[in-house]
């Protein structure tokens, strides 16, 4: 059973960093394109990272370039998502999920089947 854990999250001042992990078990990390996604209360769920099964391929939201970074690590099945100079506006509930596939996926969470539960993330004075 395919299952993703998040980790990382906490309350920080703006300007600060965090680097959020997400763990999967049951299914070799290298054979998905992972996502990192963020939900604010009221607003729709909005792709932050994705990156493909190679690598290759790192799409950014607008909002977060050359702030935030996604790297995965096949062999400890692992991705992060390292956050720097945070925003207020970064403030939300944070997922990863995986894509069981070979293409190129847009970072859009309809493209996305397996989620984790969500790691909460504060950025505040």
């Amino acid at each position: 059973q395919l299952q993703l854990v998040e980790s990382g999250g906490g309350a920080v001042q703006p300007g600060g960093s965090l680097r959020l992990s997400c763990v999967l078990s049951g299914f070799p990390l290298a054979q998905y394109a992972i996502g990192w996604f963020r939900q604010v209360p009221g607003k729709e769920r909005e792709g932050v990272l994705c990156i493909d099964r190679n690598g290759a391929n790192i799409e950014y939201g607008d909002s977060v370039k050359g702030r935030f970074t996604i790297s995965r690590d096949n062999a400890q099945n692992t991705v992060y998502l390292q956050m720097n100079n945070l925003k207020p506006e970064d403030t939300g509930i944070y997922y990863c999920a995986v894509e069981h596939s070979t293409f190129v996926l847009d970072c859009v969470d309809s493209e996305y089947t397996f989620w984790g539960q969500g790691t909460r993330v504060s950025v505040s004075s």
